[in-house]
């Protein structure tokens, strides 16, 4: 049994260009955030000019759970 030459040779497509959107991407993952990094998609979104870290503390503090006194 013998194995073609080309990769392409035994199908007939030859080298076919390939669709670019398809290739491995080895780039580092930890480089860029993910879609989990960010607020978007849990239905809050942070309100523009507000507080800020004074404003998520004091909800932190209210919303804890009774267990993380």
């Amino acid at each position: 049994m013998s194995t073609p030459a080309t990769p392409g040779a035994a199908s007939g497509h030859g080298a076919a260009p390939r669709d670019p959107a398809s290739a491995l991407d080895f780039s580092d993952p930890l480089s860029r955030p993910s879609a989990d990094d960010t607020d978007r998609g849990w239905g809050e979104r942070p309100e523009a000019g507000g507080e800020g870290g004074a404003a998520d503390l004091a909800r932190f503090l209210d919303e804890k759970p009774p267990h993380h006194l």
